[in-house]
């Protein structure tokens, strides 16, 4: 299974709503349940918070990848949210523990084992990407749901430097158990 497998319109909301970590959380995931990706909203953002305990899922660059597995999981997914303004949310890149988040790839895993290791080759695919600086600035001004799409998917143009080097400080916790 690949990104371009899994990443639908229908779940991303370039306007998510919310003020805090838990507020985002909830809107994303009330955006799941009604596109018919999880039964129940509480329980899938009850454990998404037991993963969040295990370690932050803060990634830098305004982007923060919360995941976990649930069985109120019915549909593999991302649901993807950009908030009008910065949170506060946990993360291992910055000395305070937290770091300024307006992107959010919220992973909808059920608690099936075969299907979060399919999550964890998709997670560390989509890390990769983010490592880009060029992808990640272009997330930021993308207008529309489909170029948001286009442009995880596809490779950026090249920076000042004339290649696409990942950002070697940029790091994601992989673990889904």
């Amino acid at each position: 299974m690949a990104l371009i497998d899994i990443l639908d319109e229908k779940i991303i909301d370039l306007e998510v709503e919310g003020t805090t970590k838990d507020e985002v959380l909830r809107n994303l995931s009330q955006r799941l349940l009604e596109n018919d990706y999880i039964t129940n909203v509480n329980d899938f953002v009850s454990d998404i918070y037991v993963r969040e305990a295990e370690g932050p899922t803060g990634m830098g660059n305004h982007i923060s990848i919360p995941h976990g597995k649930s069985d109120a999981v019915k549909k593999i997914g991302i649901a993807i949210g950009r908030t009008k303004n910065m949170i506060k949310w946990e993360s291992s890149m910055s000395s305070d523990g937290f770091q300024d988040t307006n992107i959010i790839f919220l992973f909808c895993v059920s608690n099936d084992n075969d299907f979060a290791a399919n999550h964890m080759m998709l997670l560390a695919e989509l890390a990769g990407k983010l490592g880009n600086d060029a992808r990640v600035a272009k997330l930021q001004d993308v207008t529309t749901k489909k170029e948001l799409i286009n442009v995880i998917l596809n490779e950026p143009e090249t920076g000042n430097s004339g290649d696409n080097q990942e950002d070697e400080n940029f790091d994601v916790d992989i673990n889904f158990s």
